[in-house]
């Protein structure tokens, strides 16, 4: 996983997720998603969505963002939605490892200052509070 963070903002010049998922051609849009879904990846005739719930504040849409593009990166051709219906397979393990890909994401080439909590590093670099476990 450290190996594709640091390729993609190698290739892209940045850790953005937003940039990133242009120049990868990552259609990214915004929608009401209710209340329980922040954000969906999805394929479609060969073309990539992100979808972000547009209620929730920036902090969370770039993370968002950048957990759906670890879905894409780390797995290809799996949907989340077919894993529910069809298979015994849980689907959280695939969530854990979108979500600590977009926090190695958003922290590249930061290095937390002596004194700093993690908690507070995260938070400086705007990760979510929720996500901060994930560091």
């Amino acid at each position: 996983m450290d190996d594709i963070v640091i390729k993609l903002i190698k290739r892209h010049k940045t850790n953005c997720p937003f940039t990133i998922a242009r120049g990868m051609g990552i259609q990214v849009r915004f929608h009401d998603l209710g209340t329980n879904t922040r954000g969906v990846y999805y394929r479609k005739l060969r073309r990539r969505f992100i979808v972000i719930h547009n209620q929730l504040s920036q902090e969370w849409q770039r993370f968002v963002c950048a957990h759906e593009l670890g879905h894409d990166r780390l797995h290809r051709g799996v949907s989340r939605f077919f894993l529910e219906e069809h298979s015994f397979f849980n689907p959280g393990k695939f969530e854990t490892q979108a979500n600590r890909f977009a926090v190695k994401l958003l922290l590249a080439n930061n290095e937390i200052q002596s004194e700093e909590t993690t908690q507070q590093f995260c938070s400086r670099h705007g990760i979510p509070e929720e996500m901060h476990k994930f560091y």
